[in-house]
C-alpha cells in the first residue's frame, strides 16, 4: 500500500509541477519553478497525504496506522477526550470508533502554512455516525452528525512529515450522539 501511496504522489507530482508554473510569475531570465516552490508542492502534497490517511485509518479502524501518521509526542484535544502521546491517542480513537458504530470522515478545505520545518493545518470535518449494519443488504440510518474544524502542527522528521498536534473545535451537529 505504501507502493501505491508514494507511486501516486510521485504521479500528481508533473501536474503539481505544471499548476505552479502556469499561476508563477515567468521572469525574462527563467520560467521554471524554483527549487523552493517545488519543495513546497511536495510538503504541501506530503501533508494533505497525512490528513487523507487519517481520515482512512479513523474510518476504516487502522489505528495503528498512526504510526506513520503522527510523532510519538502527539497530542490531540476532540469532542472523544484530551490523548498525550501517540499511544494515547491509538487507545483514545480505538475507545471512540469500536465495531459497534461505523463513523465516516469527510474532510476537505486542507489549507497549509509552511513555516520552514513546521506547518499549521485546518480542515473541514463532517463526521457522520451510523451503527454497524445487521445485514449485508440494509445499510443502517445515520444517527449523528458532526460538522468541526480540524486543526493540526506538523513537523518535517527523519521519516518525513507527521502531525503532533491535532485539535477539533464543533460547529454544528444534528440528530443524537451515540
Amino acid at each position: 500500500m505504501n507502493k501505491i501511496r508514494i507511486a501516486l504522489a510521485v504521479a500528481a507530482l508533473p501536474l503539481a509541477v505544471l499548476a505552479a508554473a502556469c499561476t508563477t510569475k515567468a521572469t525574462a531570465t527563467d520560467d521554471k519553478p524554483t527549487q523552493r516552490e517545488l519543495r513546497e508542492l511536495v510538503d504541501r502534497n506530503q501533508i494533505t497525504a497525512l490528513v487523507d490517511q487519517l481520515g482512512r485509518a479513523l474510518d476504516e479502524g487502522r489505528f495503528d496506522d498512526f504510526r506513520g501518521i503522527y510523532t510519538t509526542e502527539a497530542t490531540a484535544k476532540t469532542p472523544g477526550g484530551k490523548a498525550e502521546g501517540r499511544d494515547a491517542l491509538i487507545a483514545q480513537a480505538s475507545r471512540n470508533h469500536s465495531d459497534g458504530k461505523r463513523i465516516q470522515h469527510f474532510i476537505s478545505n486542507v489549507m497549509i502554512d509552511l513555516e520552514g520545518e513546521t506547518a499549521g493545518v485546518r480542515a473541514n470535518l463532517i463526521a457522520t455516525f451510523a451503527p454497524a449494519p445487521t445485514d449485508a443488504k440494509t445499510p443502517p440510518q445515520p444517527q449523528y452528525t458532526l460538522g468541526e474544524i480540524y486543526r493540526f502542527d506538523a513537523v518535517r522528521t527523519g521519516e518525513g512529515w507527521r502531525l503532533s498536534r491535532v485539535e477539533t473545535t464543533p460547529i454544528w451537529s444534528t440528530g443524537t450522539r451515540p
